[in-house]
């Protein structure tokens, strides 16, 4: 495995033609993460990760400064589970002026839930995702579910620009009590770490609920911020949408449990796909 910090060496390493599959991160990976490297390898050769924390993305009040590196165990990490590139760029190579240009994504997927608490996320996602894929060309990328209305931002990006890469999921991974993987929880202190699990299982209970017939979406977000907020969480927002598009919910439709809120000083978030409601 090769590690390449310049664009210009990165084009040059990589074949014409090449069906290059891509995993884009900002680092201090985990399980999650390589279980994206192994569906790209799945997918095409060469296989490329990408390292580059995205200050665009960070708003003013977020933690780009504190959001940990862990560069070097990442690389060994990364060689293990296949791959063949990695891409480190660094600032000044991937912004080498001031960025002015800047990808907007549709508002009505990308200004709600996290869009709402999180101004400018998107913008910044989508603007540093197309400059990977102009720097990589893959065939395709893979992004994880956990992060879902990322996931349908930049699948949305893809279709409106033609950009001729496919782009694949994968689905989130948990630890045993249930907690999703993030880079995040490095944050959670051993309290916090113990009730941390409780965000995924109001969401199963939602995704229960649903399944067992209830429409009444409402009751149900509600219900679960009020135990999340009784058990000291901070809540943005829980919110039962459409899987396709995260527009309202309809009965029948496949819909996703989506939630964000704060333990501590560490923001969570998490979702559960309903796929098959009941009807």
């Amino acid at each position: 495995m090769k590690v390449i910090e310049r664009i210009a060496e990165l084009r040059a390493a990589l074949a014409p033609g090449d069906p290059a599959a891509f995993v884009p991160t900002m680092g201090n990976l985990h399980a999650g993460h390589l279980s994206l490297v192994r569906i790209a390898a799945e997918h095409g050769r060469p296989v490329i990760a990408s390292i580059f924390v995205n200050r665009l993305q960070f708003g003013p009040s977020d933690d780009f400064e504190r959001y940990p590196r862990t560069f070097e165990r990442d690389v060994e990490l990364l060689a293990r589970a296949g791959c063949d590139y990695v891409f480190a760029p660094t600032e000044s190579d991937l912004y080498p002026e001031p960025q002015v240009c800047f990808v907007h994504p549709r508002a009505a997927l990308a200004d709600t839930l996290e869009g709402r608490f999180r101004p400018g996320f998107f913008v910044g996602v989508c603007t540093v995702v197309l400059k990977l894929f102009n720097a990589v060309r893959p065939h395709v990328a893979v992004f994880g579910k956990k992060d879902y209305q990322q996931l349908l931002v930049v699948r949305d990006m893809v279709a409106q620009l033609a950009l001729p890469v496919r782009i694949l999921a994968g689905e989130t991974v948990r630890e045993t009590g249930g907690l999703a993987l993030s880079s995040r929880n490095v944050y959670l202190d051993p309290r916090e770490r113990a009730e941390a699990p409780r965000l995924s299982a109001v969401l199963q209970r939602i995704e229960q609920s649903i399944n067992a017939g209830s429409t009444d979406w409402t009751r149900l977000e509600e219900a679960a911020a009020a135990e999340l907020a009784a058990h000291g969480w901070r809540v943005d927002y829980v919110a039962v949408r459409r899987c396709a598009d995260l527009g309202e919910p309809r009965a029948g439709s496949p819909l996703v449990a989506l939630a964000a809120a704060r333990l501590g000083h560490t923001r969570l978030i998490d979702n559960r796909e309903i796929v098959d409601p009941a009807r």
